[in-house]
């Protein structure tokens, strides 16, 4: 099968632009090689001299380029994989997509599944839609870190939670990543009754074979919205459930320590705010290598503040604020809010937790906040100064919210200004102490 990328656009005074490439033109080949995609793009880029087999006008043309050693060639291409993305071929009890509601845009219905996205982006993939061909490119290639979505290393547990009759060979796969000496980070979605206990210390045993490749494991609660009407029977993790959970993680990081010098897995702040214990320390979480998957994320937070607030004289000025974020986090929230008082006495902050009534009120993360349940839940309370919300609610680069309502929208619907903060500790104090308009 020939591949062509059609160029719909290059980079003014680019290397490619100097050489004669235009937009239109249709790549074929770089260095005699075939481009399947952008790993193959990206990995003959890097060389300094580059001979661009290309179509124009339906006429095959060659061209030699020369350019530096990191410098890129200049070409656009239409998909930033230039190619289609991989779905996922799963249907796992524990999927959040399969329980959303009907009438949200197109795109967050679509299950992507790409071990392309997992190294280019940091996405998570389950490997079950990985042929022997790719996953011998991604070893060639050492295309690391990959994230995996393990959740069990039992094949007949795997293959029913992810309801796929190929799911249950993830430990010869992890086995060829390891011996191509491909870095990875492993994934457990937690479900009760299915690969929480005995299987959950299998799993973990399991993997401790795939050290150092594997940097570390992070295991997460399962998420259930309200959106379930035929769909497998499961529910979240009660109180005492999640203690021996982390109870479990807890007694494997001994061992792991003991062992191999890292406490390698982790779990994710939701277990110990639904088990109301304390967060761990900030060394426990080692460098933080799975905050993106919400490992440590508050604690970091919290260090932080105290860091920031170390720095600062504060002062006697009246400083008003209102904060709605999820109902998990919220009495969190109000605990930092505490702290920045003591330097700054006369802040006055409402910290408001807003219920998920969009997805169901199992839902408490602050991610999956909707603009309709914080208009409708802020609109008969008073908002001092600025109304802050965290920036894990908008779409990535943009102001827009899940259920498509945009900051804007709240802002003109609650007659006040929004203030997004960033999860970083200069940011927390600052959006606390700035006067609103």
């Amino acid at each position: 099968m020939n591949h062509e990328h059609t160029i719909v656009d290059v980079v003014e005074r680019s290397p490619a632009w100097k050489a004669g490439l235009r937009k239109g033109d249709r790549l074929l080949t770089l260095n005699g090689r075939e481009i399947i995609d952008v790993l193959d793009f990206r990995f003959e880029e890097e060389e300094r001299s580059l001979t661009i087999g290309y179509l124009r006008d339906g006429e095959e043309r060659t061209v030699t380029v020369r350019k530096g050693e990191y410098e890129e060639l200049g070409l656009v291409f239409a998909e930033s994989l230039m190619d289609d993305y991989r779905s996922c071929r799963n249907d796992c009890v524990f999927c959040f997509i399969r329980q959303l509601p009907p009438g949200m845009r197109e795109t967050l219905y679509f299950k992507d599944d790409d071990t392309r996205l997992s190294f280019l982006q940091g996405n998570y993939v389950t490997l079950t839609n990985v042929s022997d061909e790719e996953l011998e490119r991604i070893c060639f290639y050492k295309l690391s870190p990959m994230n995996v979505s393990v959740h069990t290393t039992n094949p007949e547990l795997r293959c029913k939670m992810l309801h796929n009759r190929f799911a249950g060979t993830i430990v010869e796969k992890l086995r060829r990543l390891k011996k191509a000496d491909i870095t990875m980070n492993g994934q457990i979605v937690l479900v009760p009754g299915y690969n929480d206990g005995e299987e959950l210390e299998r799993t973990i045993h399991d993997l401790t074979e795939f050290l150092p490749n594997l940097q570390s494991l992070s295991v997460v609660p399962v998420g259930i919205t309200k959106y379930r009407d035929n769909l497998p029977k499961i529910r979240t993790f009660t109180t005492e459930e999640s203690r021996e959970v982390i109870g479990i993680i807890r007694k494997w990081q001994g061992i792991c320590m003991q062992y191999f010098d890292t406490r390698f897995v982790f779990a994710s702040d939701e277990w110990f705010l639904t088990a109301g214990l304390p967060l761990p320390s900030e060394d426990e979480y080692e460098g933080y290598p799975q905050i993106e998957n919400g490992v440590g994320m508050i604690r970091s937070l919290t260090e932080e503040v105290e860091a920031e607030l170390e720095c600062r004289e504060g002062d006697d000025l009246v400083h008003e604020a209102t904060i709605a974020t999820g109902t998990l986090a919220a009495p969190v929230i109000k605990q930092l809010c505490d702290r920045v008082k003591e330097v700054y006495p006369n802040l006055r902050v409402e910290v408001y937790p807003i219920i998920n009534y969009f997805f169901g009120e199992t839902i408490t993360v602050s991610g999956l906040l909707t603009g309709k349940d914080i208009i409708e839940q802020m609109k008969d309370r008073e908002i001092r100064g600025n109304l802050i919300l965290p920036e894990n609610l908008l779409r990535s680069g943009e102001e827009v919210l899940l259920d498509d309502l945009t900051v804007s929208d709240i802002e003109n619907a609650l007659q006040t200004r929004v203030r997004i903060v960033q999860s970083v500790g200069y940011d927390f104090v600052d959006s606390l102490i700035e006067e609103g308009d």
